[in-house]
């Protein structure tokens, strides 16, 4: 597997990423903005958030692999919409210049400049009674916690590095 080199408490946080999960005859893709890249039981890992309220969280718990995609600046308007829609109400990603393609075990974009394939090895609601209380007054007073997912980084498809 290629290195992957990225800013990790800047990557999420003010770069964004899409998880998605699926192939490509039935997938869905969503924004996220909390994440982590490290390792897990010595295997490279990719960490993202799915609350279960998200149209994705059932593509990701149908799933064995899912991919993490970051791209170039130029498209945080994509990433906006596909943030702010739900693939519920219909095909969202044809209101984005985005364009899917095939990875193995799932799908990623071609604009995308890293793409990580992920087998899911692990995943945990997190617990209400383990948040500092300012998260669960920001983040969920009406809405169920989100489920964290692992996953073992199996590929890396990179077109530059960050």
């Amino acid at each position: 597997m290629e290195p992957f080199h990225a800013d990790v408490f800047r990557i999420f946080d003010k770069q964004w990423a899409l998880v998605t999960a699926g192939s490509m005859e039935d997938y869905n893709t969503m924004t996220v903005s909390w994440g982590g890249l490290g390792t897990l039981w010595s295997r490279p890992v990719a960490t993202v958030y799915v609350k279960p309220i998200r149209y994705t969280y059932q593509f990701l718990e149908k799933n064995a692999y899912f991919t993490v995609s970051f791209f170039p600046d130029s498209y945080r308007k994509d990433l906006g919409i596909l943030g702010s829609k739900s693939g519920r109400d219909g095909n969202k990603i044809v209101l984005t210049s985005l364009t899917p393609t095939a990875v193995e075990n799932g799908v990623g974009f071609a604009q995308a400049s890293a793409t990580l394939l992920c087998k899911k090895i692990y995943w945990q609601d997190l617990d209400l009674n383990q948040i500092p209380q300012d998260a669960i007054d920001a983040y969920y007073q009406t809405e169920a916690p989100h489920r964290m997912y692992i996953g073992e980084v199996v590929g890396i498809q990179q077109k530059i590095a960050f």
